[in-house]
């Protein structure tokens, strides 16, 4: 599916670029900095770039470009949901996104694609898999690879790798079972000099920190109230 990706930052350099099928010429990219270029914005580069052999997808996140290279038809959405997941797990496994992170620790961003993508199909794409796969850079275990030649490669395959719940490790326990939730909610309001509202918008998220033994069913019920005030604001 995924025959290539490159990343490129936001002067146009195309810094990493990694190939599981075949290798495709970094000329491939002229297409996406010609549609670049008319863009007048970067967010604006369409996501899907037809080309004559090729289709490139991309992503924009953190001032980098996330191009993938794909030879045949596939869902462009299931192509850009894994870009944004490889750029959530380099999130996750260094801290930040950024084009330093990610030529500080080249070493484990090619161990991660070779994990994520089998031979171009998306493979091992959840944090507690890739981490048990994959241990998460540090300065001494970075000094021991050093020095030993070593990698960051487990050698036994995850407990959730077999799991109907990938994202979930087997056999979790915890010495207390117990649920946290925190609502937050923001209110955005538009005003006039008269007092009377022009617009106005609720945005709400609920965070959530389970910690339960195994895998058992948790039922919620959430109720919602709603409160009218007519009052004005000075």
């Amino acid at each position: 599916m995924i025959h290539s990706l490159f990343l490129i930052n936001a002067s146009g350099d195309i810094f990493l670029e990694k190939h599981w099928k075949s290798v495709v010429s970094r000329s491939v990219c002229d297409y996406f900095f010609e549609a670049q270029e008319r863009a007048t914005e970067p967010e604006n580069v369409p996501p899907v770039i037809p080309t004559p052999h090729h289709y490139l997808i991309n992503v924009l996140r953190h001032r980098i470009y996330f191009v993938a290279v794909i030879q045949s038809e596939v869902p462009p959405l299931f192509v850009i949901e894994f870009l944004h997941r490889v750029v959530d797990t380099f999130q996750d496994y260094f801290g930040v996104c950024t084009e330093a992170a990610i030529k500080d620790n080249v070493v484990v961003v090619y161990e991660l694609l070779e994990e994520m993508l089998d031979n171009g199909f998306p493979l091992a794409t959840e944090s507690n898999i890739l981490k048990e796969l994959i241990k998460p850079p540090t300065i001494l275990r970075t000094m021991v690879n050093t020095i030993t030649g070593s990698t960051n490669v487990g050698e036994q395959l995850p407990t959730g790798q077999l799991s109907v719940v990938p994202w979930r490790r087997t056999g979790v326990k915890y010495t207390n079972n117990e649920a946290y939730f925190d609502v937050v909610e923001e209110i955005d309001v538009i005003i006039d000099k008269s007092g009377s509202t022009i617009t106005a918008e609720i945005q709400g998220v609920i965070d959530a920190c389970v910690k339960l033994t195994g895998m058992p069913d948790l039922t919620l019920s959430f109720m919602v109230g709603f409160v009218f005030l007519n009052q004005k604001y000075l």
